[in-house]
């Protein structure tokens, strides 16, 4: 056969050495994986045919693989051929059609979810009834019993399932790269049929490139005329390209203009403008999401092999009105793998990941990947956060400290990567930040949540008429044809590719005096703390401040993140200390506002309060709410710190109250 003589000489000329170690490692690899480039390159016509007529172009692939086998080879040596074509960049899963059944295919895709491990027959062994005789019939696509013994014409046959020959499958399901999906398109499924040694290569999140088989399944019979049919991909390889952040496409034309604007005197500047740049002021959160895109450095590892975090966690809290969705969008659109969600319409687990019931498989449970997974790499941008329920935020815990997503659910218990740097904002708690109450106390997120974001940044409408002036001429300039001041402004997508090189090439490492002025910011503010009796800073942020100091150099595309990067981080942390960590009675910085919800002048006055309802109900069986109020105002406590703290004695179940006014201690 002339197809099997090419398949010879291609394994001879280009795969003897991947043979003969498949011979020595078989059975525990059993694939030839061959590329399609190789096939063309030794017989252009023998690549043509295997696109074509994949099935039995295969089949010719393994015979001839077999007669070359090395003599002495001890047992059965039947390997798979498995073919990796180079995917269309511009083959869509939503453009997969009729033209493609049965036909050799090759596209990119994020894996959704993935089934059980099933077990297919691949050998039936059917006996006699009547003569006893045995006979094997191996089962390519369908099976169909025969109706009689071919041996005595009469005898009806029986499967013998014990002495069958079964191969394992699973099945799994892709979308569309996230990066590919046209605006507004939903994102495109096919299922996939993976068997044999492919079985759990893909988790859901991973990036990969699928070669398969296009098939078809019948679905519904309309009518005795119509018949209609779904689709599915018949896994022949699948190779993981985990592309990220840093794995976009860069030319040598690109790197030239990259390394050519990084050496801008300015860059940083025009970086932080190129940041949503319709928006207008807004310095510091620009340069925040700057940092966030750019990350720390990546890899880095405790003594004991704890992986350290390099992603910036950035939360946005402001009045109605003031772009925070736009920095969101902003952000999304640089970017290349990231996904956009809003709190009021996502779950617990379309954040992380969910439990299904899988049909497909024999009704089976299943695992199916959230946001935060298939965002994993890149970033994931959350509006109104704080609109999803305390019990679905719950889940974003691990996802910000260790990058993963631990799963246990309808039996299965499962860890994800989801290596994402998260963009949140919210409104405040009462729709608008109150002046004449502290901001922290103004959030809506519990305090253990907040402790996680590496800088948060309150955005206030402050009534300002020189402000509001030159705002609204930017916001007008935008609408009309001709703006009048042109900015430096970097185009979306050379900054996505410069980011993209610094991610992949920089590895910036902090220098002694860098290291030197973070430690002394850090020791001063503690000093400060220790005299005070509050907590301005915690080793958390001392963290932070090393992962922005990072991704500042990394703006540069210096692999040494010297003092001006510390000074910067610094710059940028001390902001946002300010705005949120300053208590409003001391004046001092006090991390508890953040990490508890209460400043230390909080907490002690809280205390008192508490001290006051225990000594009173000593004295009285059913305390007074204004006799508690009376009593706190000897001690400089207000009336609304006092209901405050009854509020949350109450919600703890620590005290009731028997009548209007009054309140009683539990036993």
């Amino acid at each position: 056969m002339e197809e099997l003589e090419k398949f010879k000489k291609l394994f001879e000329t280009i795969y003897w050495d991947k043979i003969k170690l498949l011979q020595l490692n078989y059975p525990k690899e059993r694939s030839l994986y061959i590329k399609l480039s190789d096939v063309y390159r030794v017989d252009y016509s023998l690549g043509e045919k295997i696109i074509s007529n994949p099935d039995e172009m295969r089949k010719v692939g393994e015979k001839a693989l077999e007669e070359l086998a090395v003599e002495g080879l001890e047992g059965e040596f039947s390997p798979h051929i498995r073919f990796i074509l180079n995917p269309d960049e511009d083959l869509l899963i939503e453009n997969i059609n009729s033209s493609y059944i049965n036909k050799l295919l090759a596209f990119k895709g994020i894996i959704t979810r993935r089934g059980e491990v099933l077990h297919k027959v691949k050998v039936v062994l059917l006996k006699c009834q009547s003569c006893e005789e045995k006979i094997k019939i191996p089962i390519v696509r369908e099976y169909r019993r025969p109706s009689k013994c071919p041996f005595c014409k009469k005898g009806k046959l029986k499967e013998e399932i014990d002495e069958s020959k079964f191969v394992d499958v699973q099945i799994a399901e892709v979308q569309d790269m996230l990066e590919k999906i046209r605006g507004g398109a939903p994102s495109s499924r096919i299922l996939l049929m993976l068997e044999d040694d492919l079985i759990n290569k893909v988790v859901p999140g991973d990036n990969v490139e699928i070669t398969g088989i296009l098939r078809i399944n019948l679905e519904k019979r309309k009518s005795k005329t119509e018949l209609i049919f779904s689709k599915f991909v018949d896994v022949v390889s699948v190779v993981k390209m985990q592309k990220e952040f840093e794995e976009i496409e860069i030319s040598e034309e690109d790197e030239e203009e990259i390394l050519r604007l990084a050496k801008s005197p300015n860059i940083e500047e025009r970086i932080i403008e190129s940041i949503a740049p319709d928006i207008y002021g807004y310095k510091e959160i620009k340069w925040a999401v700057a940092l966030q895109l750019f990350g720390g450095t990546k890899g880095k590892k405790t003594k004991s092999g704890t992986l350290l975090r390099d992603d910036i966690h950035i939360l946005l809290v402001g009045d109605p009105g003031l772009a925070k969705t736009r920095f969101l969008i902003g952000a999304i659109k640089i970017a290349p793998k990231s996904m956009y969600v809003s709190g009021k319409s996502v779950s617990g687990v379309g954040l992380t990941a969910a439990a299904e019931k899988d049909e497909i498989s024999g009704g089976g449970w299943t695992l199916k990947a959230g946001a935060l997974v298939l965002a994993s790499g890149g970033i994931c941008a959350i509006d109104e956060f704080d609109k999803i329920e305390e019990e679905e935020r719950a889940a974003l815990h691990e996802v910000m400290e260790s990058g993963t997503v631990s799963i246990a659910k309808a039996g299965i218990v499962a860890r994800f990567r989801a290596k994402t740097a998260i963009l949140a904002a919210a409104n405040p708690k009462f729709g608008r930040f109150q002046t004449n109450r502290s901001i922290a106390s103004q959030f809506n997120i519990p305090p253990s949540l907040l402790s996680r974001f590496d800088l948060i940044f309150p955005i206030i409408d402050v009534l300002d008429v020189e402000k509001d002036e030159v705002l609204a001429e930017h916001i007008l300039s935008l609408h009309m044809e001709k703006e009048t001041k042109k900015k430096e402004v970097i185009d979306a997508s050379l900054l996505r590719k410069y980011i993209a090189y610094a991610r992949k090439n920089v590895r910036p490492i902090l220098s002694k005096e860098a290291a030197e002025k973070i430690k002394e910011f850090y020791v001063e503010l503690r000093k400060i703390g220790q005299q005070t009796g509050s907590v301005p800073i915690t080793p958390r942020y001392l963290e932070g401040l090393v992962r922005l100091a990072e991704a500042n150099a990394k703006m540069r595309l210096s692999n040494v993140a010297g003092e001006r990067d510390a000074e910067a981080a610094i710059n940028l942390m001390s902001y946002v200390m300010d705005k949120v960590m300053r208590d409003k009675e001391t004046g001092l910085f006090d991390v508890d506002l953040v990490t508890s919800g209460k400043s230390k002048s909080e907490r002690s006055k809280s205390i008192q309060v508490v001290d006051i309802i225990n000594r009173l109900a000593k004295e009285y069986d059913e305390v007074e709410v204004n006799l508690i109020i009376e009593k706190a105002k000897e001690h400089g406590i207000d009336e609304h710190t006092v209901k405050k703290v009854i509020a949350e004695l109450e919600k703890n179940g620590e005290i009731y109250r028997p009548s209007p006014g009054t309140i009683r201690l539990v036993e």
